[in-house]
């Protein structure tokens, strides 16, 4: 089964209601967008406060061997910020172009949008299966270490 081409002709209507609805997603997404860079500044931060701190982390746990706890949490958390700025950014950059397309009734501003929105569903897709996955392969050993303890 073939997919069908579209040509530039075909244009996609939008309505006012849709363009309100549209208008009133990027408005919520660039909030988002904003707050998220915040949080992931914050992260950046506490990354570097982890690091800072470095071996006082592990001296204050007593009895525990001396190893770089906090560079370990440190480089996690600058990870996780790198993970989390991707959607973030495409986030807003979906507001952006999706406010434009709707001042300049353009529909290649809107194709774009619509191309970051489309990223963002698909990266969170791929990391809820990963997670799943994660779970599913905890799951099997936890079965089979509780078998093999009986």
């Amino acid at each position: 089964m073939m997919t069908p081409e579209f040509s530039p002709n075909d244009g996609l209507a939008l309505d006012s209601a849709a363009k309100s609805y549209l208008a009133e997603s990027a408005k919520w997404g660039k909030f988002l967008a904003i707050v998220a860079f915040v949080f992931i500044g914050l992260m950046v931060l506490g990354a570097l406060a982890f690091m800072a701190a470095g071996s006082s982390i592990s001296q204050a746990m007593p009895g525990a061997p001396d190893l770089p706890f906090g560079a370990f949490f440190g480089f996690l958390y600058l990870i996780f910020a790198a993970i989390y700025l991707y959607p973030t950014l495409k986030l807003y950059n979906f507001s952006k172009k999706a406010k434009a397309a709707l001042a300049t009734n353009n529909s290649a501003l809107l194709t774009e949008s619509m191309g970051n929105l489309s990223s963002i569903f698909k990266f969170f897709g791929i990391i809820t299966a990963v997670v799943l996955g994660l779970y599913a392969i905890i799951f099997v050993f936890a079965l089979l270490a509780g078998v093999m303890t009986r």
